[in-house]
């Protein structure tokens, strides 16, 4: 049976590619989005993608993500990250697993960064890889059961 995959981004990520790009590199988030369904597509999986700079439709992403039998979600929840518990709360809702993933090192940056309200109930985080942590947890969720 073929996967069905969700990549998720938050605010600001459709700034990709001329946002700060000697933090967040020069690949635009369409770039990445049809890297991440191309590599979906080559393991006969399927993957949707969706961007929001607004917290409640990233919440409705996510509820409607149950209804439409998805398997797994990577979400790289921008800002969010730090301060949305109900973002949070989405996620544990659907029971859906899911990978958390930061282009930047989160670890390197300001304080208020170094907290995320995703990550204690996530599969796993990637973060500090650039654009690299995508493929990574596409390739992840698309080994695990």
């Amino acid at each position: 049976m073929a996967k069905n995959l969700l990549l998720l981004n938050g605010p600001n990520l459709n700034l990709l590619g001329t946002r700060e790009p000697e933090v967040y590199g020069a690949s635009t988030l369409a770039d990445v989005e049809q890297a991440a369904q191309a590599q979906a597509a080559a393991a006969g999986a399927s993957l949707a993608c969706f961007q929001s700079n607004h917290e409640g439709a990233l919440i409705d992403r996510i509820h409607a993500a149950r209804a439409e039998g998805v398997d797994g979600i990577i979400i790289n929840p921008g800002g969010l990250t730090h301060t949305s518990v109900a973002l949070r709360d989405a996620l544990a809702g659907v029971a859906i697993p899911f990978i958390e993933v930061h282009i930047s090192n989160i670890y390197q940056r300001e304080e208020f960064r170094h907290h995320s309200f995703l990550s204690a109930i996530a599969q796993g985080t990637i973060c500090g890889l650039g654009i690299e942590g995508y493929r990574l947890a596409i390739d992840f969720a698309l080994k695990k059961r």
